[in-house]
């Protein structure tokens, strides 16, 4: 059978480009669809993690560079955790300030993803051959042969032999091709607004995330945007929602409307729009994310990062991981079928499972109020349990630790004291 193209990749979000960047950087051609004409926004807290920086300094070096040039692309230094109790915990990406300093740029940003996703986009436009099919919305996937056929809403078929899936958290591959169905208990929902004017901003731009009593395991976000814009949210996972009945604009609406703290903050502030909702498939749970010629990448694979949310960057690292074994495939002149792409889904896990599995972990501790405002009342008190915190995202050795109760057991009868099994 005579393909349209030998790759398709639904989908030019992150996981998608990063994908068709990995693939076009190497000679490979592909066809790039997604039903948008970019730019184009995506409801989502824009958070650019370091994970999201290292793998586009892993694709090309000068990648990460002019990221950080670009200045729709805000630096950020930092995350401010806030427990039940108001207390304020700030953790720096990079624990020491010499290492700080001698940094290119910052080790993380924030940006739109209208901007960031137009960026990565024109990013891999120019890696090699891409042909990028814009507004072009696909109603279903079938499989034809060795491979597969993908028909539009305008009457429009392509067919290909490898079909890289990044549609998102309401991929239609997912639903066609693994049987994926939503389960509330590994799902989050989250609403999102842009304002301007919120004050009292942190000086190196660090993330909020306020875990107010009433939300937990959820919490409520405020994330600095070039412009004196603020992204502002509020996400909790949805079996939660269902539970208590909960209405999440009307929720964040009253936070900022009615809360001693965020009702000054907000005091002069304007809303650009109204909040807008959005779904988070998260990675609480192992999925299978590959089969008969297909892979499953981002959001569509559900990697959201059950703790952090972090979604951009875990989508990044699959479409790199995709590509590669696709292309390993193409290169030795074997079929991609569900044996050979399995490796894949070895290989993701390989790299997030242990993060994935401990985030899980971390979202269900963050379910107890108490425990969360002892913590972080002893990282106020412990440089050492800061500098745990600050290195979690980066080092799973440290974060292993943060689910272990003798960590706990330690902080409450040690008084502070250095243990050496936390020690990097």
């Amino acid at each position: 059978m005579a393909f349209d193209a030998q790759i398709i990749i639904l989908g030019a979000g992150p996981g998608g480009a990063t994908a068709a960047m990995s693939l076009a950087s190497q000679g490979q051609p592909v066809t790039l669809i997604d039903k948008a004409n970019f730019p184009r926004d995506k409801i989502c807290g824009d958070a650019i993690s370091g994970k999201v920086v290292d793998t586009l300094r892993k694709i090309d070096p000068a990648l990460a560079a002019r990221l950080a040039a670009d200045h729709k692309h805000l630096p950020c230094w930092g995350v401010q955790f806030v427990a039940p109790s108001g207390e304020v915990l700030s953790v720096p990406f990079r624990w020491n300030a010499e290492e700080k300093q001698q940094l290119p740029h910052a080790p993380g940003f924030i940006a739109r993803r209208m901007d960031f996703d137009d960026w990565l986009l024109r990013e891999a436009l120019q890696s090699g051959p891409v042909d990028f099919r814009p507004g072009m919305s696909i109603r279903s996937i079938e499989r034809s042969g060795a491979g597969f056929v993908l028909k539009s809403s305008g009457g429009e078929s392509l067919s290909c032999r490898i079909l890289i899936a990044a549609d998102g958290a309401q991929s239609l591959a997912a639903k066609s091709l693994s049987n994926y169905s939503m389960d509330a208990a590994h799902h989050s929902a989250a609403v999102r607004a842009y304002y301007r004017g919120v004050s009292g901003l942190h000086e190196e731009n660090f993330i909020e995330l306020h875990y107010l009593r009433d939300l937990v395991p959820g919490y409520f976000w405020i994330f600095p945007l070039p412009d004196g814009r603020a992204n502002v949210g509020l996400g909790l996972r949805s079996d939660v929602i269902s539970k208590r009945r909960i209405d999440l604009k009307k929720v964040m609406e009253s936070i900022i409307r009615e809360h001693p703290h965020f009702r000054e903050r907000f005091r002069h502030a304007e809303a650009e729009a109204s909040p807008r909702g959005f779904g988070l498939p998260l990675g609480s749970r192992r999925r299978k994310i590959s089969g008969d010629g297909f892979l499953l990448v981002g959001d569509s694979a559900s990697l959201i990062d059950p703790f952090t949310g972090e979604g951009i960057g875990n989508a990044m690292i699959s479409g790199r991981l995709a590509a590669r074994r696709v292309l390993e495939g193409l290169q030795a002149g074997v079929s991609c079928d569900e044996s050979f792409l399995s490796t894949y889904d070895r290989q993701v896990y390989h790299q997030l499972g242990d993060e994935l599995r401990l985030s899980h972990q971390l979202q269900r501790l963050a379910s107890y109020p108490r425990l969360f405002n002892f913590v972080v009342r002893k990282a106020n008190r412990n440089p050492l349990l800061r500098q745990t915190i600050s290195c979690m995202f980066e080092d799973l050795d440290m974060r292993e630790q943060l689910r272990k109760p003798s960590f706990y057991m330690r902080l409450l009868w040690g008084q502070g004291r250095q243990e050496p099994a936390l020690e990097r």
